[in-house]
């Protein structure tokens, strides 16, 4: 086990580099300069070089990627040129939103998957499974954001049942942040756990098929018994994956859903420094997400060594 986790940890050291290579340079060759941006076309040469020189812009590319990443890992992201604040503290102040919408959307997206997909997989090719089916169907195809808006306008508008969007603040109590998140977790767990359900269908009915399987049902056991207690464990292998896959998504991927309820979030930070020409704040909190991807992914696989001890016998 160990020989795998150390193996494992060494392709996210690697990943890290690569990654933090195109996303510093990539975001670099966008056109624009920040602080042509910052001072508006009618500014001055010698002011537009001073500004430059004060945010470090005029030392070759190579050098301020060796100076962002030797900050990173020491905690220091840099200072955002638009706000003149670390960008540590605005990433901190975001990631108190962003963080616990991503898990609430999780934890709702599992709680309905999980139980539904084993359901369906019991009942397969009945009327109720083909419900399901055709309801995760349809949560497939839907695009959260037009999904959201729905929700706004039935229980934000119509309803009045929760705000239209914003934030009311941790300082405002658990109970008030929690329903601030409320429909945006919904939005971004629904469409996540039509996906889940499908996938936790399919995994038990392969594993329904296997030998053991219907040694276990000549014993005398029932349906449940062995659904609970003998598929479920070998069947959430790829369930595990969906699962990292999809807290990765919910981190970096609610950037239209924060924006559409106006949560003061990652996502809604990043869009703003985009429109700002802000690249420390971009390069800074895309690195941030590709970290929890990696790290999310690298738990993933040590889950799957937990689950199934053949991944360990392969690596050794």
């Amino acid at each position: 086990m160990l020989r795998f986790v150390l193996t494992r940890l060494m392709s996210l050291l690697a990943t890290l580099v690569v990654a933090s290579c195109i996303v510093f340079f990539v975001i670099e060759v966008v056109p624009g300069d920040p602080a042509s941006f910052m001072l508006g076309i009618n500014a001055q040469p010698d002011t537009l070089a001073a500004l430059r020189a004060e945010l470090g812009l005029d030392v070759p590319k190579w050098q301020r990627y060796l100076h962002w990443t030797g900050g990173m890992l020491s905690g220091d992201f840099g200072t955002s040129y638009t706000y003149r604040t670390p960008v540590a503290n605005m990433i901190a102040d975001r990631l108190w939103i962003s963080l616990p919408l991503a898990l609430f959307a999780l934890a709702l997206s599992t709680l309905i998957a999980l139980p539904v997909g084993l359901w369906a997989a019991s009942r397969r090719g009945s009327y109720a499974d083909s419900v399901v089916m055709g309801f995760t169907q349809l949560g497939v195809a839907i695009p959260n954001f037009w999904f959201a808006l729905l929700l706004v306008m039935l229980f934000a508008i119509k309803l009045g049942w929760f705000s239209a969007g914003g934030f009311a603040g941790w300082d405002a109590g658990a109970f008030a942040a929690m329903k601030s998140l409320m429909l945006p977790a919904i939005a971004l767990a629904l469409p996540q756990a039509a996906i889940l359900t499908r996938v936790m269908r399919s995994s038990l009915l392969d594993v329904m098929n296997e030998d053991y399987i219907r040694t276990a049902r000549a014993k005398g056991l029932s349906v449940r018994q062995v659904l609970l207690k003998h598929a479920l464990r070998n069947a959430l292998i790829p369930v595990l994956t969906i699962i990292g896959l999809q807290f990765s998504f919910l981190i970096a991927g609610a950037i239209i859903i924060e924006n559409v309820f106006f949560l003061p979030g990652l996502g809604r930070l990043i869009f703003q420094s985009i429109a700002q020409r802000d690249l420390i704040v971009v390069e800074s909190v895309v690195m941030l997400l590709v970290f929890a991807v990696v790290i999310i992914t690298f738990l993933v696989d040590v889950a799957y060594a937990w689950v199934d001890p053949r991944l360990r016998q392969a690596n050794r």
